[in-house]
């Protein structure tokens, strides 16, 4: 029997692999960027993964490789590019999913941010911007205040992401949303003050189980560029519950269930407050941190929503402490063509079992800085708390230099 993935996370591909093989079934990934899962490949013995190339932007050359599947008993598609296909391609062929409908309308940001005001779940709803060039300072301060958060319904990965406080962000905001490929189109809300965190959720038949919260650290203003994330980040056992109960209730609203959900919040002087969900589980190291730090591969949870069954992630019981992870996004500071990851050879000394993992074959041209398509690669450490991982992460990641050069060839060096 088999399960099809439509497209993947860039890592977690090789835990699929062995919670599929566990439940007995094949899987078959659909890609049409084979290079981007190497790494995750490589750690797979020959054969664990058939891997079919074909364009995953092309509906109907997708739906032709999953009929070619005889005993195709799954869809699994948990990526936000590919989300809504992977939902249709599952009613289509009348296997177990969540209805396209709800991931459609919870990748809209706007709507979901709409949907939330209306549930008294939000203290504000969204702001369409309709014609940036024409946006004034004043009516962006009277529609949502100041500062203000500009950005795409469906962006991904911290792209297409601008704040704005005064005339030269909004001059920033008009020069890159000119030049920038949307997903969907702009809105605006307002910045929410404090840390920020994700929410690692499991919703079946309608209840959410909240399975940790990863801690974000920020680049500098104005950009929103993930730096570093720690998981499990410890809290008191009450204000665990009650965030868990209230995040149920975001989910219930919109409509979500039998899913996973990486939610992001802000922890903000009147409590948390959301500032986006992701139908999908967590990007980056998140699924491997939580792989780790739980000691169960989550990504059975994958499998199991896929057949239709309750996961068994959510019989496993939590760690009341430890061990937790932590990892570090290393970018250059100047674009071009990645040249070498200096200092790998000493990531043996420092404490934590640091681990790289690349993101970028060298090079690999490297043309985006402020969010998360820039990263070469993330160094990953263990600790028995997130604040001892993190800590422990961001040594090591000191001892590495991420050098680019220019198309014409001059060397560059930089410290992430």
């Amino acid at each position: 029997m088999t399960l099809a993935c439509v497209e993947m996370l860039s890592f977690g591909l090789a835990h699929l692999a062995r919670a599929a093989d566990e439940a007995g079934e094949r899987l078959v990934l659909l890609t049409g960027v084979e290079q981007l899962y190497l790494h995750e490949l490589a750690a797979l013995p020959p054969g664990a993964i058939d891997v079919v190339p074909v364009d995953t932007h092309d509906r109907g050359a997708v739906v032709e490789q999953l009929r070619a599947i005889g005993d195709l008993r799954g869809v699994i598609s948990s990526t936000d590019t590919w989300g809504v296909t992977g939902a249709e391609l599952a009613v289509e062929f009348g296997l177990p999913g969540i209805d396209p409908t709800v991931i459609r309308r919870v990748r809209d940001k706007a709507h979901v941010r709409d949907v939330l005001y209306r549930a008294g779940l939000s203290r504000f709803a969204s702001y369409a911007v309709d014609d940036v060039d024409n946006l004034s300072l004043s009516r962006l301060a009277a529609a949502v205040g100041l500062p203000a958060v500009v950005k795409d319904t469906s962006g991904t990965g911290s792209q297409n992401v601008w704040l704005v406080r005064d005339a030269e962000d909004l001059h920033r905001l008009r020069h890159g949303a000119g030049r920038a490929p949307l997903f969907g189109r702009l809105f605006a809300e307002p910045f929410l003050p404090g840390p920020v965190y994700s929410a690692e959720t499991l919703t079946w038949q309608g209840h959410t189980h909240l399975l940790g919260l990863s801690s974000r650290l920020m680049s500098p203003r104005p950009w929103f560029r993930e730096d570093v994330t720690a998981f499990p980040v410890a809290l008191p056992d009450d204000d665990f519950r009650k965030i868990g109960q209230w995040l149920g209730t975001v989910l219930a609203a919109l409509g979500y269930t039998d899913r996973f959900a990486h939610i992001e919040l802000a922890m903000t002087v009147d409590g948390p407050q959301v500032i986006e969900v992701n139908p999908r589980i967590g990007g980056a190291l998140v699924g491997e941190s939580m792989c780790r730090a739980l000691g169960f591969n989550v990504y059975s949870g994958l499998v199991d929503l896929a057949l239709g069954r309750r996961p068994r992630l959510l019989d496993h019981p939590l760690p009341a402490r430890g061990p937790a992870v932590a990892f570090v996004l290393a970018y250059p500071d100047r674009a071009g063509v990645l040249a070498a990851v200096q200092g790998l050879d000493e990531l043996s000394r420092y404490p934590g079992n640091p681990t790289w993992y690349p993101t970028k074959a060298i090079g690999a041209h490297i043309a985006h800085l402020t969010d998360a398509r820039g990263h070469a690669g993330i160094l990953l450490a263990e600790g028995p708390t997130a604040e001892i991982a993190t800590h422990r992460a961001v040594a090591a990641a000191g001892a590495l230099h991420v050098d680019t050069r220019a198309a014409d060839g001059t060397h560059r060096r930089s410290d992430p």
